[in-house]
């Protein structure tokens, strides 16, 4: 039997930085006092949640992803990662399934992405 837990986030009232685990070990942690916009979009069937922040982009991919960007509007996301496949049908229909997250650091003097 599996003890791995089918969370792909977690809150905390008192957050003070986001952690982000990558499936390859890389771990981040994001002042949330730096975080300065989201913005989600959806394809139907997954949705996109784009988190700025002063130093990195982060792409979020995967359903029922509302709760992650509420948590974050509130300031109290405290934890993402991604969840693997093989544990989606173990989570509850209308809780968050993180599919991907990718990672840009904004080089020093870049100017900032557009979007249409």
């Amino acid at each position: 039997m599996s003890t791995k837990s089918t969370e792909c986030y977690t809150t905390e009232p008192q957050a003070s930085c986001l952690r982000i685990e990558m499936p390859t070990g890389r771990i981040y942690l994001l002042p949330l006092d730096q975080f300065a916009f989201a913005e989600m979009d959806s394809d139907g069937k997954e949705q996109l949640l784009h988190l700025s922040f002063a130093t990195h982009e982060i792409m979020v991919r995967g359903h029922s992803l509302r709760r992650i960007e509420t948590a974050l509007h509130r300031l109290e996301l405290s934890f993402i990662t991604t969840l693997p496949t093989k544990y989606h049908s173990l989570v509850a229909e209308g809780q968050p399934r993180i599919r991907d997250i990718v990672v840009t650091e904004i080089e020093p003097g870049a100017k900032p992405s557009q979007h249409n």
